[in-house]
């Protein structure tokens, strides 16, 4: 049920397109902002959400488990919405700014998955399972922190949320993450997260993965893209330097705003990479 009522809203043009009153100019009217999404289940009392709860290092150590969210939650929904065709390849373009696509695709395509996971609510609602989705909650907190880059000859501080779409999305069997902390998933790590937790009773997804970081190959590439030089092999993403970057590109397209160059001319832009031989 739950993936008919996510393809029959998503395959409507109307939506999943920029309309005329919406676009920067004549070139994205009607861009198609998401291919066919990916669906995953993981059940709401899986060991691994006790463990994002209790590790620092996972959402600042903040994280909601699902239970907390709803009471009598059994499943946990996760849906991958990757960015359309269009969508990457005008980010390709310019590696140092983002393009009007991707700036229609994280703003406009945002208020798509938030009015899907409104849908689904309403959905399953009147066929009387309770549920709520955390991302548009009234009881979801970001901390964007207040720490100072590395590089910078600081330490990384507070920075998390007390739920994450992408490791909610690794339980429920979608992908593992790569070094940019993107979440790499059959359909590849161009895209956006939502989830909807559910009393209503499903079987989980098999994770064909163990590793938090099993697809990524750890080959670099993001690192030499990112326009911030927030990416490093060594330490991975920093990221005060990437909220840095991004408060630049917010004041210079607001209301809009991203980047996106670790997501795009990347071995993981569409699918999991093939693995380097050792």
């Amino acid at each position: 049920m739950i993936e008919e009522r996510v393809m029959d809203f998503i395959q409507n043009p109307k939506r999943n397109s920029v309309s005329k009153a919406d676009a920067l100019d004549e070139s994205v009217i009607g861009l198609k902002l998401f291919d066919t999404p990916l669906i995953g289940y993981a059940d709401a009392a899986d060991a691994l959400f006790e463990r994002f709860k209790t590790d620092p290092e996972i959402t600042g150590g903040r994280f909601m488990q699902p239970l907390e969210w709803l009471h009598d939650a059994h499943t946990v929904v996760s849906i991958f919405m990757p960015y359309s065709r269009e969508i990457k390849s005008g980010n390709r373009r310019d590696m140092i700014t983002p393009s009007n696509e991707w700036l229609h695709a994280r703003y406009e395509g945002q208020k798509l998955v938030n009015e899907l996971s409104r849908y689904l609510i309403d959905e399953l609602t009147k066929r009387g399972y309770q549920c709520v989705a955390p991302g548009i909650d009234d009881r979801f907190k970001s901390f964007l922190g207040t720490g100072t880059s590395e590089k910078k000859g600081h330490v990384n501080s507070d920075y998390g949320s007390n739920w994450s779409e992408r490791h909610v999305a690794f339980v429920a069997g979608l992908g593992t993450f790569g070094l940019s902390k993107g979440l790499i998933t059959r359909k590849g790590i161009a895209g956006r997260f939502t989830s909807i937790i559910t009393d209503l009773k499903h079987e989980p997804s098999h994770r064909d993965y163990q590793d938090i970081y099993e697809y990524c190959t750890m080959c670099g590439v993001c690192v030499r893209n990112c326009p911030a030089g927030a990416i490093t092999l060594e330490r991975g993403k920093d990221h005060t330097l990437c909220a840095d970057y991004l408060d630049g590109m917010l004041e210079a397209f607001h209301p809009r705003y991203g980047c996106g160059k670790c997501q795009v001319k990347v071995p993981c832009q569409d699918g999991i990479p093939k693995k380097r031989r050792k």
